[in-house]
């Protein structure tokens, strides 16, 4: 971020996030290939983009606070999280990219009641995945083919076979799915997408097609866990959302999900002919994070420019002075 002398605090000024990288198994190469994340890890299966979580914690990548821990910049100023304020500097959600160029396991998350009483009071895992591409005939595993119980999924786990009793849905670019706690679910080779999420790492696996790690071992499966929480009533294959795109002059958005969690939208810019710079509004409440999914811009804040690529990560704190973007872009905004 350049810097001249910014009547701005720098409490409220956005900042360039870098994140943790995942050398899980089932990991590609694209997003060090396509969003330039030069992370060292082959493969490279997630960058956990914006995180305050024990796991994988962000760094901060620009600005005064330049290679720091998110966390540890949270803690010391919790007003950058508005109504999410706390002394502990942790995000209530979490934003990822995901890279399968294998099957992921089968597998579910707790809610938040369950997580709390034997997960050490952690957070459950409620996500949304926005498609950002998609291999021809790639799927994922959306709930149950049918009502079933208990028994019928460890029955077909002990013969090896659990998929006949998983729904397959086809994707493709631009769509977006919610996965609530209990909704057994996997993700399939081929796929590329963003993640948001609660602020938690607690997966169960049910099934990981008995694959052998880098070490040569069987990753842990959690099957009395996972079969506490799992919703066994069929799953009806997911609908899109009805997605309404509203314009402005230079820029489009869209919900594309809200819950109780967080909400997510599409930011387009396009001001490349107007030679206007699309507003960004203010927030005093809370904070907001952009995740760049495609193309390139800048985003002004007061005397201070940050230009942005795809791949680029941003944590806008709560109490902005309002900013504007200028580019060909598209993002991903969250906030919650």
């Amino acid at each position: 971020m350049t810097s001249r002398n910014s009547s701005w605090n720098n409490l409220n000024l956005p900042f360039l996030l870098k994140p943790e990288g995942k050398d899980y198994l089932w990991g590609g190469n694209r997003l060090n290939d396509d969003f330039s994340k030069n992370i060292p890890l082959s493969p490279l299966a997630e960058t956990w983009e914006c995180s305050t979580h024990p796991a994988g914690v962000s760094r901060v990548g620009s600005g005064v606070f330049a290679g720091r821990l998110l966390t540890d910049v949270l803690k010391e100023n919790p007003e950058m999280l508005g109504r999410h304020k706390n002394d502990r500097g942790e995000l209530p959600i979490l934003v990822k990219l995901i890279d399968a160029k294998e099957d992921l396991s089968i597998q579910v998350h707790p809610d938040d009641e369950y997580a709390a009483i034997h997960e050490n009071g952690s957070l459950g895992k409620t996500e949304m995945w926005y498609v950002l591409d998609a291999a021809p005939g790639t799927a994922i595993i959306y709930g149950f083919n049918k009502d079933t119980s208990k028994e019928e999924v460890e029955n077909a786990l002990k013969k090896g076979n659990p998929e006949k009793l998983l729904r397959r849905v086809p994707i493709q670019k631009n769509q977006v799915f919610y996965v609530s706690p209990g909704t057994v679910h996997g993700i399939s080779k081929g796929a590329l997408l963003a993640e948001v999420q609660e602020s938690s790492d607690i997966t169960y696996r049910l099934y990981d097609y008995d694959r052998i790690d880098k070490n040569g071992k069987k990753r842990p499966l959690h099957i009395e866990k996972a079969l506490e929480v799992l919703d066994y009533h069929s799953s009806d294959s997911p609908k899109q959302p009805i997605r309404v795109l509203k314009y402005t002059k230079g820029s489009a958005t869209e919900i594309l999900n809200r819950c109780r969690y967080f909400q997510t939208e599409r930011l387009i810019i396009n001001t490349e002919r107007i030679r206007e710079y699309m507003e960004f509004p203010q927030l005093e409440e809370t904070f907001q994070i952009l995740l760049c999914t495609d193309g390139c811009g800048v985003l002004h804040a007061g005397e201070e420019v940050l230009d942005i690529f795809k791949g680029d990560c941003i944590f806008i704190p709560a109490g902005n002075q309002g900013m504007k973007l200028h580019g060909m872009a598209q993002f991903l905004k969250v906030r919650c």
